[in-house]
Order: structure tokens, then C-alpha cells, then sequence
């Protein structure tokens, strides 16, 4: 029979816990009052260690076993979004143009779970990492933490963590093999001309022809369409060209776009297409251009035994499960994979607003099945202490 690791008040702690951190979003970067919960949190539960200030506002909870045995990292992200919550829940949130609408709050949540149950029972061998990862949403969490000299006094050989996944009932998950999510990177091209006035255009170098030339390009660049080997997708997200004003013919422009394909590998070269096209358009309009990239996101790969270990602890829970599409979606998560034996599993959220909206609320319903994939995960990589 299997043995519930959270009981009704650790639930109502760990509900609480979501929505303290729900009214109190911090962006990426920011996230010093969200990591100080989390470590206010964690205290109680006794870790051997807790590492603060990883790579940024991260915190890294380690629970040591008594025997030789690998090291298991379960990631969770700090950082919300820049958005306005519309939410008319008591718990919405009390900071303007912020909002945890991608569920980082409950997957904080089902992370501080597992500290319950291994404050309750150390791992018999190795190593449980609880980390709390910065700057998910920029895609400079992931790279900061491993760059941190602190990170190489984890450094897991396991490494597993979730996102929650809006249309997916709630208590099921799914998982695959391979890719997971798609690489992605925003390119900022700024085209520099020569303002007249606008009675008379053709003394300026406008960038305007250029950008407008350019949108349909970089978009034919990457047509989307099925993920496959070939996929790539090119989104213009952002345009500005002059001032505000009736009276000057402009002479400064940018274009901004996310470049997304199924892998890093594929990346590179969407890149150099990118700049060719942007090189090739600003040259005909005698406009010199600078381009630059922002929110780097590598693509994630689930590796095969990671993800075998996940779906055993899926059946022994009574989760139910199935495959997935990789995600057009990025996820800082990738790095890691780099690293050590990598898997993501998506935790249905249920009929829910879908992530990024100003609406959207991670439900409490979905903290236990995920908290309980997860610690089965960790006890059998790492067995449980003899009980006293």
C-alpha cells in the first residue's frame, strides 16, 4: 500500500506557502524576498546545507544520506512574469505589472513538499538537491547557477523537474524521450539612418522601407509548422522606427524577433540567416545595422533513463501518463542536461487559463500528484534512512 508522504497539514502549509508567494511575485533577477520565503521555508526541515545567492537569488537545499550514492537535483524556478494579474482570487497578486502566471509559485510549492518528507527521512544514500532557480524566464538562470563556484559543490549526476501544463487534468502527467523543448533566442537588429524633415524624404535615410521589407522576410525565415527535424519559427514581436512626431522624416529603427527551432544545433544557423537577410536589407538602404541577441534559451533534451526512472515513479503513484509533443515553448532547463542525467515531466494544471495569461492561476489540487513523483523519484534513486 503506498504511504502518503504529506499529510493534511503539510498541505495546508504547502498551500499557504503558493499563495504567500503568489501575492508577492518578483521577476527574473529580482527575486530576493521569494528566495528569503523559500529559505524561511526550508530551515525547519533540517538540510545539512542550504546554499543562497546561487548563481543570483538562488537557494539550494542538500540532504545527505549516510552511504556513497549519486547526487539527484529536483529544479524548481523563483522568478514571475512582467505582467498584470486580472485574477479576483484572494491571493492575487498585491505587486503592480507582476503576476505568477506561468505557475512557478506551485511548482515552489511541490518542491518545498519533498523538504517535508526528507526532513522526515534522509535519503539512505547520496544526495538531495532541492534548487531554486533564478531568471527562469529570461534564460539566464540556468547558465548563472552553473557558472557559480557554489554549483560545483552540488553537481548532480540526476537532475529532474516539471512544468505544469494547462489542458492536462489534473493528478496526470505526461513525458517523452529526447526533445522537450525548442531552443530559442530574441534578435534585436537597430538600422541607423538619417533624419529630414518630413517635407522632404528623399534627404533622409529612413529605415522605415527596411523594416517594413524585413518583417516578411525574417518571418519567411521560420514558417513554423509541424516540430521536426526541420522546424524553425521566426516572430516579430517588436517595431519602432522614429520619434513621435509629424514633422522629421525618421533616421533610427529596431526590429525585435524570437528565433525558435527544435535544437541548439539548428539555432546556429537561423542566426546567420537572420543577419544575412538584415545585412543584405540595411546595405540596399545604405542604413548601417547592429545586431544583438537577448533571452538565449538552449532546447532541452530528456534523456532516456531519466525519463524511465520518472514514468516508474508515475505507475507507482498511480499517476497516469503519457508522451508529448516537444514544446515550441523554451525552458531553462537545458543547461543542466549538459551535466547530468536530465528529465523534464509536464504536471497537468486542469480546464485553466493558458500560461502567460493575466488570468492564469496554478491549482492547489496539482501540488500533491506532482510532489509525490517526485519524492518516489528520489526514494528509489536514493532509498530511505532506517526508521528509529
Amino acid at each position: 500500500m503506498r504511504r502518503m508522504f504529506l499529510g493534511n497539514s503539510d498541505m495546508v502549509d504547502l498551500v499557504d506557502l503558493r499563495h504567500r508567494l503568489h501575492r508577492r511575485p518578483e521577476i527574473s533577477g529580482e527575486e530576493r524576498e521569494t528566495a528569503a520565503t523559500i529559505v524561511a521555508f526550508l530551515e525547519p526541515t533540517g538540510p545539512d546545507r542550504i546554499v543562497t545567492q546561487l548563481g543570483g537569488h538562488g537557494v539550494a537545499a542538500i540532504y545527505e544520506g549516510a552511504e556513497p550514492g549519486p547526487t539527484v537535483m529536483v529544479r524548481c524556478e523563483l522568478d514571475a512574469l512582467p505582467i498584470e494579474e486580472i485574477s479576483t482570487s484572494d491571493h492575487r497578486s498585491e505587486i503592480p505589472g507582476k503576476g505568477h502566471l506561468c505557475g512557478h509559485d506551485g511548482h515552489m510549492a511541490i518542491i518545498a513538499g519533498l523538504a517535508r518528507g526528507l526532513a522526515r527521512n534522509r535519503p539512505r544514500r547520496g544526495r538531495a538537491v532541492l534548487l531554486f532557480q533564478p531568471a527562469e524566464e529570461t534564460g539566464a538562470g540556468a547558465a548563472a547557477v552553473i557558472a557559480d563556484p557554489a554549483f560545483a559543490g552540488i553537481a548532480p549526476d540526476y537532475a529532474f523537474s516539471l512544468h505544469n501544463r494547462p489542458g492536462v487534468p489534473v493528478g496526470h502527467a505526461r513525458i517523452s524521450e529526447g526533445a522537450a523543448n525548442c531552443a530559442s533566442r530574441g534578435i534585436k537588429i537597430v538600422l541607423t539612418g538619417e533624419t529630414s524633415h518630413a517635407s522632404t524624404p528623399h534627404h533622409a535615410r529612413s529605415p522605415a522601407p527596411a523594416i517594413a521589407e524585413l518583417i516578411p522576410a525574417l518571418t519567411a525565415l521560420g514558417p513554423g509548422g509541424e516540430i521536426d527535424a526541420d522546424f524553425r519559427l521566426v516572430t516579430v514581436t517588436h517595431v519602432a522606427i522614429g520619434e513621435p512626431a509629424f514633422g522629421i522624416t525618421p533616421g533610427h529603427g529596431e526590429l525585435w524577433a524570437t528565433l525558435r527551432t527544435l535544437n541548439d544545433a539548428q539555432m546556429g544557423a537561423l542566426c546567420e540567416a537572420a543577419e544575412a537577410l538584415a545585412r543584405e536589407v540595411a546595405g540596399r538602404s545604405r542604413l548601417d545595422v547592429a545586431m544583438s541577441y537577448h533571452d538565449v534559451f538552449h532546447h532541452c533534451e530528456n534523456d532516456a533513463e531519466a525519463v524511465a526512472l520518472l514514468r516508474k515513479a508515475m505507475d507507482e503513484e498511480n499517476v497516469p501518463h503519457g508522451p508529448t509533443a516537444p514544446s515550441r515553448g523554451s525552458e531553462d532547463f537545458g543547461l543542466f542536461g549538459r551535466k547530468a542525467k536530465a528529465a523534464m515531466f509536464l504536471l497537468g494544471s486542469g480546464d485553466t487559463a493558458h500560461l502567460h495569461n493575466p488570468d492564469y492561476d496554478f491549482p492547489d489540487d496539482a501540488i500533491a500528484p506532482g510532489a509525490r513523483v517526485l519524492m518516489r523519484a528520489l526514494r528509489n534513486l536514493l532509498g530511505e534512512a532506517a526508521r528509529t
